[in-house]
């Protein structure tokens, strides 16, 4: 390459956002892109962010709903019977533990979905970088088609021209003989 195309080349990669010199870095040096971002998602996750996701998980399940409902019908039911109910009808200490857990368990949840949009941004961002060195791999394989396709032509059409030239001489030949 000539020194005027290859500072034309650093021109335009310094064009380019990080990610995709990054990409152009991994094309040009024939290495793999792919990766399982969720790993080191997971492996960077503090104690505290693994107790929420967990909370979470376990609050959004059918498991704790029928945990909770269990012990809403029996804090009720004992309630109702006992001859020295602690939270008589309408269950004003009951109310107060639903509202504490509520008000507990909102901010953990919100957590964990937060984590979790991070998690998806970093997935989009490993799906963009996969699509364009997939890109640029087809872009190479078109160019190299169409090189392979140039070289194949230019040896048909010499082919053709050799055929021509027989022609013409054994015609020339056949000519002399009459």
């Amino acid at each position: 390459m000539s020194p005027d195309t290859l500072s034309s080349l650093r021109d335009e990669l310094h064009k380019l956002s990080d990610l995709e010199q990054r990409v152009v870095a991994l094309v040009i040096q024939r290495r793999h892109i792919t990766r399982n971002p969720n790993e080191a998602f997971d492996a960077g996750m503090s104690m505290g962010e693994r107790v929420a996701d967990r909370v979470a998980a376990f609050g959004g399940s059918w498991t704790f709903i029928g945990i909770f409902l269990a012990i809403m019908v029996v804090w009720m039911a004992i309630n109702i019977v006992s001859a020295h109910p602690w939270d008589v009808y309408p269950f004003i200490l009951l109310n107060l533990a639903l509202s504490c857990l509520a008000a507990l368990q909102a901010p953990v949840i919100m957590m964990s979905q937060n984590r979790q949009a991070a998690k998806d941004r970093l997935d989009a961002q490993h799906d963009y970088e996969v699509n364009l060195k997939a890109e640029t791999e087809i872009v190479s394989l078109h160019l190299k088609m169409d090189e392979l396709r140039d070289r194949q032509w230019a040896t048909l059409m010499d082919v053709q021209n050799r055929q021509l030239d027989l022609l013409s001489r054994l015609e020339a030949a056949l000519k002399g003989q009459h």
